[in-house]
């Protein structure tokens, strides 16, 4: 048992530390460079870093090992990766990955949130199984939907590309239809102000990749309260692992 969480902890530390100090490098950079936006990204993201610490030690509200080294590196992935590498252009992939990474995520959170509730024996609040897995995936699919908002206010406010652009070859208007809906296929290219943008068909800006995100965070979401529900009621003993995505009140160390 010991060794076990020994090897818990170095895990953990390693992870760290090398997420840490490769920001650091990067802020550093940045600041050389005069990059500001990317230097203000790099201090966000060490302060969302300190979140676990703040929660276990002023919150005493425990992460699991495994939820807490997946959100040190889902921070990580998504402002230093993602932003500043621009690994969301070289791995298309890397987006959806994450949103989907995200609406398991925040059910765990909500679900744990609710499940101290239930717990707790100075508050009389007994939820059904049901009601906290509801409660769990309102709660991831509320987080997904204020943080999409968040990027559509940067496009808008400040003339960002958070909501990333998708081609697509058709459209279906009824705009251009007036009383019946105008098909339009085979796009192949799109010019604005007489400019060919040379993208192979039509630029869709930021709608499908808006919807793309919700309909993965609510997989992921949908994914952790079905194994949350058996988790709850006893039927399925493998569905135990989902205790390493639960925040407890105290300690938690999970593997």
């Amino acid at each position: 048992m010991v060794n076990k969480d020994k090897r818990k902890l170095l895990i953990k530390t390693a992870i760290y530390i090398i997420v840490r100090a490769v920001t650091l490098a990067v802020l550093v950079y940045s600041l050389r460079r005069g990059q500001w936006e990317n230097a203000v990204t790099c201090a966000l993201t060490l302060g969302l870093m300190m979140i676990p610490s703040f929660l276990e030690r002023r919150l005493k509200i425990g992460l699991p090992t495994v939820m807490e080294i997946i959100m040190i590196s889902f921070v990580f992935a998504a402002n230093i990766l993602g932003e500043i590498s621009a690994f969301y252009e070289k791995l298309p992939m890397l987006d959806t990955a994450l949103h989907t990474v995200n609406g398991f995520i925040c059910a765990g959170v909500g679900f744990g949130l609710i499940d101290i509730l239930n717990r707790n024996r100075r508050v009389k609040l007994q939820l059904s199984p049901l009601f906290v897995v509801l409660f769990s995936f309102c709660f991831s699919m509320t987080a997904g939907t204020v943080w999409e908002f968040f990027e559509f206010g940067m496009d808008c406010l400040f003339g960002k590309d958070m909501q990333k652009d998708t081609v697509i070859t058709a459209v279906h208007s009824r705009l251009l239809g007036g009383e019946e809906t105008a098909v339009i296929e085979n796009i192949s290219r799109t010019a604005v102000n007489g400019r060919d943008l040379s993208v192979g068909g039509y630029l869709d800006i930021g709608l499908i990749d808006t919807m793309k995100d919700l309909l993965v965070n609510f997989a992921g979401a949908a994914v952790f309260n079905t194994a949350g529900y058996f988790y709850l009621i006893g039927r399925k003993k493998h569905t135990g692992f989902i205790r390493n995505f639960i925040p407890v009140k105290g300690n938690a160390d999970i593997l």
